[in-house]
């Protein structure tokens, strides 16, 4: 159903739960059948696992349908698991390829068409409106993020301003001169745009910014109430990920605040425990896992995202939420046999007046035990006191991670200023462990 530009709502928006799951099971087969009749790929996983797209009977049967891993899309490079001729294909996007082939994925027009009404739809969620401008700080080229807000906003009547990521300095002059009302960048950059302002003599909090809208990497409650404390806005999170679509596939209500609202008409989730792959009642932590429902190019059959969360009764919206995302887990450490995740410790840090959120996890095996350090900056106005703080300060990060991750670590404090800073998003972890 095509985006409405006149109403807060589409209708589907508002539509009762069970209308919802009858829409989903009628695109949930054709999706099925989609996928078996035109991509060798899922006709062989289906056949191989026992199933036909005609077995879907209710919702509940997609447990008997095989998933889909990032290896797959891998190993079909470039254009294996796209279900319509190349001439239909009018956009390919692609991660970096940085552990290995890149991920390719293919849109048709009708695609384009769906992710702008539903990005359209999030930026609304998210207390956008026609007439708004709109900064658009996500990397554009073959990460999705750029264009796909960037479609987005248009859509839904906004003034874009395709600003990309990098150029820190004239991110902050575009700003202060465009004066935009909603800013759509990755937390850890805004960071980092913020941080600029500040070395500008500007004030983050006097920006005409009313909203920043955040993806494309894991972020904590904690650095929500940082971002909207230092600049003065709603911080609010938007969930996708390029195999299922790329940014919209699920945002968050500025009405609730409480973890995005899956746009479960176009993206059917699952929780799995990551373990053995059942399937988990709603409200149990697990694994996400996305079936596209109106995918033409390339559809997407129970995609193991690695993200860990959990399913939740929608509030703002009838749809489901998943509650926030704080790790992978592809990114989850295991350090003595504990297992932790970068924002347990962003967390830590986040609680230490005098530190700022720049870190970095640098992991070492010395011996047969692995040692953690953390090296995180301090705050510029408490750099004056370095030397009386540093103490304190080391002693209570380690003593917070220790009580609340249950790992011992080393603290090294950086000066303001002196970790590295991402323009996308950020890599805090480096593990030099043996492979």
């Amino acid at each position: 159903m095509p985006f409405n530009l006149e109403n807060r709502f589409d209708s589907v928006e508002m539509s009762d739960v069970a209308q919802l799951r009858e829409l989903q099971l009628d695109r949930m087969r054709w999706s099925l059948t989609h996928a078996y009749n035109n991509v060798p790929f899922y006709r062989k996983s289906f056949d191989d696992a026992g199933v036909h797209p005609y077995d879907l009977r209710s919702l509940d049967d997609l447990r008997h349908f095989p998933f889909t891993v990032k290896n797959d899309l891998r190993d079909n490079y470039p254009f294996g698991m796209v279900a319509v001729p190349m001439r239909d294909v009018v956009r390919v996007h692609a991660s970096s390829g940085t552990t290995g082939k890149p991920t390719v994925v293919a849109y048709t027009q009708n695609d384009i068409d769906v992710w702008s009404d539903v990005m359209a739809r999030s930026i609304r969620a998210g207390g956008g409106h026609a007439g708004d401008k709109v900064h658009v700080a996500y990397g554009y080229g073959l990460f999705t993020g750029g264009l796909g807000a960037h479609y987005g906003a248009e859509r839904l009547g906004c003034t874009v301003i395709p600003m990309s990521g990098g150029q820190t300095e004239k991110q902050v002059q575009l700003i202060n001169d465009f004066k935009p009302d909603i800013i759509m960048v990755t937390p850890s950059y805004m960071l980092n745009i913020a941080d600029e302002m500040e070395r500008q003599g500007l004030d983050p909090k006097a920006s005409s910014l009313r909203v920043g809208i955040f993806g494309a990497e894991p972020w904590t409650q904690t650095m929500r109430e940082e971002l909207e404390a230092r600049l003065g806005i709603h911080a609010l999170d938007i969930y996708g990920l390029s195999e299922v679509m790329g940014p919209g596939v699920g945002m968050e209500c500025i009405e609730t605040k409480d973890g995005p609202t899956i746009w479960e008409d176009h993206f059917y989730p699952e929780i799995i425990n990551p373990e053995t792959g059942e399937v988990l009642p709603d409200g149990e932590y697990g694994e996400l896992v996305f079936t596209s429902l109106s995918k033409e190019a390339l559809p997407i059959i129970r995609y193991r995202t690695r993200d860990l969360t959990r399913l939740l009764p929608g509030q703002a919206r009838p749809m489901r939420r998943i509650d926030k995302i704080t790790g992978r887990s592809d990114d989850m450490l295991i350090i003595r046999g504990v297992n932790v995740f970068p924002t347990q410790v962003e967390e830590q840090i986040l609680k230490i007046e005098a530190l700022a959120p720049h870190y970095e996890i640098h992991v070492e095996k010395e011996g047969n035990l692995d040692h953690v350090t953390v090296r995180v900056e301090l705050k510029p106005e408490a750099a004056p006191q370095a030397e009386t703080l540093s103490v304190e300060v080391v002693k209570e990060l380690q003593h917070r991670v220790k009580t609340h991750i249950g790992i011992s670590t080393r603290v090294d404090l950086a000066a303001p200023g002196t970790l590295a800073r991402s323009e996308g998003k950020a890599k805090h972890v480096f593990d030099n462990r043996p492979k």
